[in-house]
C-alpha cells in the first residue's frame, strides 16, 4: 500500500489501492485489495503515507471483482480509473 498513489474505496467495506507510473506501466496496477477488515487497514495504511482515499462506490466494487493484486486494470475500467488517477495527480502537483 505505500506504494500506492490513490485507494479507491465504497468507502467502508471496500478498499482497492492502485499504482500508475505513466513513463513505466502501460495502465494502472493494483497494489492492494480487500473487503472489511482488510479494507480498513488499506485505508488505515494509506492515511499514514498521505496517500488520497477516493470513494467511487461502483468502481471500487468493479475493480475488486475484477482486478487482482499485482494486475493492471481491465481495459473496460481505463476510462473511470483515468478520471482517478488524473484527479490524484492533480491533487499531488504531478499533472500540470
Amino acid at each position: 500500500v505505500p506504494s500506492a498513489d490513490v485507494v479507491i474505496t465504497n468507502p467502508t467495506h471496500y478498499s482497492i489501492a492502485l499504482k500508475y507510473d505513466p513513463e513505466t506501466m502501460e495502465a494502472p496496477l493494483c497494489v492492494a485489495k480487500g473487503i472489511d477488515e482488510i479494507a480498513l487497514r488499506i485505508r488505515e495504511v494509506a492515511k499514514q503515507h498521505d496517500i488520497i482515499l477516493y470513494e467511487n462506490r461502483p468502481l471500487a466494487r468493479t475493480l475488486y471483482d475484477t482486478v487482482e493484486i499485482d494486475e493492471t486494470i481491465p481495459v473496460e475500467q481505463y476510462q473511470a480509473v483515468a478520471e482517478v488517477i488524473s484527479f490524484v495527480f492533480k491533487q499531488k502537483g504531478k499533472l500540470h
